[in-house]
This record gives C-alpha cells, structure tokens and sequence, in this order.
C-alpha cells in the first residue's frame, strides 16, 4: 500500500476490532502499518465480555490503542445482570473511552428483537451512569433506535453512530440529538452517492473517521480485510467529497476525536 511520505498529518481510527482475527494474530504488524500510514491513535471495540477483555489486553500493550466495550445486539441473548455487572467493570478500565457498540441489528436478527431492546436500553442507561461517550450500532433499525436515543436523551458525554449507513432524515435526527457521525470504507464505493451527499453537508464537528476493521475495506482494497492503515483511503474521499484538503480532514477529524473520547493530545508512536 501506499501511504504520504509526508507524516506531518495524524488520522485516529474511531472504530476497529483488533482483537479479532486476522488482525489479533499479528497486533503488533498492525499496529506498525498504522503509523507509518500516519495513524495516530485506535479505538478497539469489544462486543462481548471475552472480546471485551482481548481488546483491553491489546490496549495496555500500545500507547496509541484505546478501547471501547460494551454488548453489540448480536450478543444481546446472552446478556443477564451478572454479565452486565461484569461489562460495567471492564468499562472502567482506564484506557476504555466510550461505551459500546451497542444498538439494534434487524438485519441479521441474531439476537431476538424483544431482548435486543431491553438490552440497548439498559446499556444506553449503564454508558450515562458511567458518564461515557456511547458508541452505536444500527443496522435496518434506525427508526426504532434513534426514537430510543430521543427518549434516552440527553447524552452528557455524547455518542457516535458507528459506520452510519442512514438517509439524510437519519442523519438529521443523529445531529439533533448532538451526536457525531462515524464515516467507514463504504463511502468510496460507487453505488454510496447518497452517502456521500450526505457527508458532504454534515457539519465540521461531527465528523468522526474509522474502519471497523477487518471488515468493509475501502476502495481500492475492498474486498481485503481490512485494517487501521487503510483508513487514508477513506480520509481522502472523504476530503474529495468535502472539497477539502486531506491536511484538512485529518485535522479536523483528529480534533474531533481528540475532544469526543477525550484521548490525549496526541499518543506516543510505538511499535
């Protein structure tokens, strides 16, 4: 891949999940590539309780890794007081920065719709408590999960909808509830102008970028699995898109994640 070999900008990957495979099997490679691609900081999501502690142990290794933990609606079915309790303590972690990804997922159903529900309202309660930023996963369930969201409302510390895949009334409701807008790989795929349409009128401050890594690869890597480094794909069309400078995206984006996971300024490069 090729990558600036001006490394005066910094790009922070809002969303990955180096804890699975392939990318668990090699985190320090990955890791590597990421900052010579310019990748500053990682946020690793884990989704379930054994997911949730691989991504811990992969964030006290690096400097630049952070985490995130919580029950993605796949994992709703198995989730009881116990493992709730259990998930509050991992999130306490003091690398983890956000609660999540939690939401609703109507297009694989693999957790009943009832429980995934009562699951995303306890946890949306749980991240408030914890006075985190919430990060969300909806797929074919925006309409019932952003009515949740209003209800809930307000977020003190805000929330993202990770790898947003809404219209432009969704994602005009996601902005009132002062949420921010992840924007993953799909973006450069042609049939997205939609997206891109709607990207290009988010405002400035409620831009977030990431891969959801090792899935949804950018062009011209789809197809691949994905990883942190290919996020300067994203980046540029992101900037195209924008009509912006990618010197101006990755500021403006790094800002943005800076402030919204309160992450310091900038993490130290390690391999």
């Amino acid at each position: 891949m090729m990558v600036d070999q001006d490394q005066s900008y910094a790009l922070i990957d809002t969303h990955a999940h180096l804890e699975l495979e392939p990318l668990v099997s090699d985190p320090e490679g990955v890791v590597e590539r990421a900052q010579s691609a310019g990748i500053k900081a990682i946020i690793t999501v884990g989704i379930d309780l054994q997911d949730a502690k691989v991504a811990l142990d992969i964030a006290d290794r690096f400097s630049c890794v952070f985490g995130s933990v919580g029950f993605h609606p796949h994992s709703a079915k198995d989730v009881n007081d116990k493992s709730l309790w259990q998930m509050e303590q991992l999130a306490r972690h003091p690398k983890v920065k956000a609660y999540g990804e939690i939401g609703l997922d109507f297009f694989r159903n693999h957790s009943p719709r009832d429980v995934q529900i009562s699951v995303f309202r306890e946890q949306l309660g749980l991240a408030k408590s914890l006075r985190k930023p919430v990060v969300i996963h909806f797929r074919a369930a925006y309409e019932m999960g952003l009515d949740m969201l209003e209800e809930a409302a307000p977020f003190p510390a805000g929330g993202v909808i990770h790898c947003f895949s809404g219209n432009r009334e969704e994602a005009r409701r996601t902005m009132e509830l002062g949420f921010h807008i992840s924007i993953p790989g799909p973006i450069t795929y042609k049939k997205n102008a939609e997206f891109r349409d709607i990207v290009s009128e988010l405002p400035d401050e409620r831009i977030l970028l990431e891969t959801d890594c090792p899935f949804l690869a950018p062009e011209p890597l789809r197809g691949k699995d994905n990883e942190p480094a290919y996020m300067v794909h994203t980046a540029r069309k992101v900037a195209e898109t924008r009509g912006m400078s990618f010197a101006e995206i990755a500021s403006l984006t790094t800002e943005n994640a800076v402030r919204f996971f309160g992450l310091p300024e900038m993490a130290e490069n390690e391999g």
